[in-house]
C-alpha cells in the first residue's frame, strides 16, 4: 500500500479558520479567532450566528488569549511585538468593530497579564512589572478608563499575585532556597502572611493552577505534598490545613497554565465545578451536579477529548471544543436547557482525519527500570517497520507530550517518518518521583531515557537505526544538540529549534523577570552559573563545549527576539562549528521569539525541516 497522497505544509501549518470560541456571559454572542490579513483576530457574532464581524485589527501578530469581561461589555486580550514577550493588555469593543483596539498597559519594555475580577464590574487585577524588571506588582485596571490603582508592591518574593473577593490579595512567593510559600498579603503592613510552605523541589514551575473560592476563605490548587500524585486540595487561608478535594487514582491533575484552564469553575458563582487530570489521555471528573449533567450532554457530541469549555452566567449555554490526536477538532454550541446542540466549525475542515496517523500510547522501559510514558505515531498505507524515524522531543522541560492533534507530527508521518515522543524523566504529570529523577540528570539520565526509546523503537522493528533523527524545541533543542555531542553515532541529523547551547549562558541571559527565581528549578535540577564548581559541570553539560563531536548533518532555527533562549545560544554554535569547516544550515527570523508564530514562518520552517529530512533520513 502506499502512503497517502501528500498533505501540503501550507494546508498543515495555514491559520486554522475559526477557533477558541467563547459564549458572552449574556450568552447573547459568540466570540473566536479567525483570520484577517492572516493573522488571527477576534471576531464576534450573535449566538445563532448572525451579524459576524471582526473586531480587531493586527495584522502584525496573531492574538491567541482573549477573555469576555463579566458584563460581556468588553473583550480583553494580550498581544506582545514579534515574539518579545512583552505582553500588553488590550481592550476590543465588540460593538463597535470599526474602534481601534486599546491598548491599556503601553508602557515599553514591560510585562503584563490580566485576571478578571469577580463581583467588580469594569475592573481587572494586572501584573505587571513596571516599577522594576524584575518583580512584577499588582496593580487594579479601569476597562473604561484605563486608571491603574496600584494593590500591591512585589516585596521581592512573590512570583504570583491571585485576587480574592474583598479585595484580597494572594500570593505564591519563593524562598532563597527555593521554597515555595502560599501567603496572603497584607495590605496595612504592606508585608506577606505566610499561610503554607511547600518543598520548591517538588514544584520546578511553582503551584499551578490555583483559584480562590468565592467566599476568599480557601484556594483551591494542585498538591503533592505527602504523595507522589498531584491531587486537587482547599488550603484554608486561616489555619493553613490542607484538605483533598478530589484525586485519580492513577494520573496528576492536570497543571498546566494555558488553556484549557485544569479547574472548571462555574461562570455564575466562581464555585469549582469541575477539574482535568491527563493519563493516556485527558479525564474530566465532575464535581457538582449539575455540571455533572452538563458534562454528560457535551459528551455525547464527540468522542474525543474535551479542550475548552465556555459557559453563560446561566450554565445553561455552553461552547465546547473537541480534539483528538487525529483531527484538529470540532466545536459545537450546546443548550443544556433544551438539550439542543449544532456543531459551530471546525478549524482546519480541509483535513481529512481519516487520512492521517493515530498516536499510539507506549510504554518504554528506561535502562535503570524507570517506565516512560511516550508516543508512537506510524504513517498509514505502508508497511510499518523498519522505517525512518524522528524523536521528536519535548521542551521544558517541566512540561510533557500529551494525545492530541500536533501539524508536525502528521507532516512527519504522512512523508512516511515514524515519530516517537518520549515522557523522558523530568517531565511533569507522572509523580513528583518522576520528576524529582531528572536532578543532576541534564545529558546524563535524561539524554539516557531518550537514547533507551531510540533503542526500543528498533528492537521492535519500528525504525531503521541507521535512519534516525532527533527533533526538538527549547529544552528540546538542547536535546537535540545533546543526542549529537554525545552520542554522536545514533541520530543521522538534527533538528535544534531555539534550543539551549551552553546551560550557564542560558541561565545569565534569561529575562530580568525571570532569573530572581530559579533556585527551584534551573538551579535545583541543573546547577547555579554564579558558583565556579556548579558552572563547570554545567559548561560539562553543554553542547557547546563539545561541537568536535558532531558528525551528522545539522538544522538549526531561532527567532531574533526570543527573551528565553536568546539567539546567541543558536549563533555561537553556528560560528563554532562554521569555524571548524562543518557545513550547518541556519533559519533565523527577525519577528519572531520562541517558537514561530506567523504562519508564512512557521510554513517555511516546515518546508526546511521537509527539505533536511528529506535529504538525510
Amino acid at each position: 500500500m502506499p502512503l497517502p497522497q501528500p498533505i501540503s505544509v501550507e494546508d498543515f501549518f495555514r491559520p486554522p479558520v475559526r477557533a477558541a470560541a467563547k459564549i458572552s456571559p449574556d450568552g447573547t454572542r459568540i466570540a473566536y479567532l479567525a483570520p484577517w490579513q492572516n493573522r488571527l483576530n477576534i471576531w464576534v457574532e450573535n449566538v445563532d450566528g448572525s451579524e459576524t464581524r471582526c473586531v480587531t485589527a493586527d495584522e502584525n501578530r496573531s492574538i491567541y488569549i482573549y477573555e469576555w469581561t463579566g458584563d460581556s461589555r468588553w473583550l480583553l486580550y494580550m498581544q506582545d511585538t514579534g515574539g518579545d514577550e512583552y505582553f500588553h493588555v488590550y481592550r476590543a469593543d465588540p460593538d463597535d468593530p470599526a474602534a481601534t483596539a486599546v491598548d491599556l498597559t503601553p508602557f515599553p519594555g514591560v510585562r503584563t497579564s490580566f485576571e478578571l475580577l469577580k463581583g467588580r464590574p469594569g475592573k481587572v487585577m494586572v501584573q505587571l512589572n513596571k516599577r522594576t524588571s524584575t518583580l512584577m506588582d499588582a496593580a487594579e485596571l479601569d476597562i473604561a478608563t484605563g486608571e491603574l490603582t496600584e494593590l500591591a508592591q512585589n516585596p521581592g518574593t512573590v512570583t504570583n499575585w491571585q485576587a480574592g473577593p474583598n479585595g484580597d490579595l494572594f500570593t505564591s512567593t519563593q524562598t532563597a532556597e527555593g521554597d515555595i510559600e502560599i501567603a496572603r498579603w497584607d495590605s496595612a503592613a504592606k508585608t506577606l502572611r505566610t499561610i503554607a510552605t511547600y518543598d520548591g523541589a517538588d514544584y520546578p514551575l511553582g503551584i499551578h493552577p490555583i483559584s480562590v473560592s468565592p467566599d476568599g476563605t480557601g484556594l483551591w490548587f494542585g498538591s503533592n505534598k505527602g504523595t507522589d500524585r498531584t491531587r486537587l486540595v482547599r488550603l484554608d487561608v486561616a489555619t493553613g490545613e490542607e484538605t483533598e478535594v478530589d484525586s485519580h487514582p492513577s494520573f496528576d491533575l492536570a497543571t498546566q497554565v494555558m488553556l484549557p484552564f485544569p479547574l472548571i469553575l462555574s461562570e455564575a458563582t466562581g464555585e469549582l465545578i469541575g477539574a482535568r487530570y491527563y493519563g493516556e489521555r485527558q479525564v474530566i471528573h465532575a464535581l457538582d451536579p449539575q455540571f455533572a449533567a452538563v458534562l454528560e450532554g457535551v459528551s455525547r457530541l464527540n468522542s474525543g477529548d474535551i479542550g475548552s469549555l465556555s459557559s453563560d452566567s446561566s450554565g445553561a449555554r455552553w461552547v465546547v471544543s473537541f480534539f483528538s490526536d487525529r483531527d484538529p477538532g470540532v466545536t459545537y454550541f450546546y443548550d443544556h436547557a433544551t438539550g439542543q446542540s449544532r456543531k459551530l466549525f471546525r478549524p482546519h475542515p480541509h483535513l481529512d482525519p481519516d487520512t492521517l496517523a493515530p498516536m499510539t500510547p507506549v510504554t518504554i522501559p528506561a535502562r535503570d527500570g524507570l517506565d516512560l510514558p511516550s508516543y508512537l505515531t506510524l504513517p498509514v498505507g505502508i508497511p510499518q517497520e523498519n522505517l525512518p524515524m524522528v524523536l521528536l522531543v519535548h521542551g521544558g522541560p517541566w512540561a510533557r507530550d500529551c494525545w492530541y492533534y500536533q501539524p508536525e507530527v502528521q507532516l512527519l508521518a504522512n512523508r512516511g517518518y515514524a515519530v516517537l515522543q518520549v515522557n523522558f524523566r523530568g517531565s511533569t504529570g507522572f509523580g513528583k518521583a518522576f520528576t524529582k529523577a531528572a536532578i543532576g540528570e541534564f545529558a546524563g539520565k535524561m539524554h539516557d531515557d531518550l537514547i533507551d526509546a531510540v533503542d526500543w523503537a528498533v528492537k521492535q522493528g519500528y525504525a531503521d537505526r541507521d535512519r534516525v533523527a532527533i527533533f526538538g524545541g527549547s529544552y528540546g533543542g538542547y536535546a537535540a544538540l545533546v543526542g549529537v555531542t554525545f552520542t554522536p553515532d545514533v541520530f543521522a541529523a538534527a533538528i535544534d529549534y531555539v534550543g539551549i547551547s551552553s546551560l550557564a549562558n542560558f541561565m545569565r541571559t534569561l529575562p530580568d523577570v525571570a532569573r530572581p527565581f530559579l533556585a527551584n528549578n534551573w538551579h535545583r535540577y541543573v546547577g547555579d552559573h554564579d558558583d565556579p564548581v556548579q558552572e563547570a559541570d554545567m559548561l560539562a553539560r553543554s553542547p557547546i563545549t563539545r561541537v568536535d563531536q558532531i558528525r551528522a548533518p545539522l538544522l538549526v532555527i531561532q527567532g531574533a527576539n526570543d527573551t528565553r533562549v536568546v539567539q546567541a545560544e543558536s549563533d555561537n554554535l553556528v560560528e563554532a562549528l562554521r569555524a571548524r569547516g562543518v557545513e550547518v544550515e541556519y533559519m533565523v527570523k527577525d519577528d519572531e521569539g520562541h517558537g514561530f508564530v506567523n504562519p508564512e514562518n512557521r510554513i517555511d520552517l516546515f518546508h526546511a525541516v521537509e527539505r533536511f529530512l528529506a535529504e538525510h533520513l
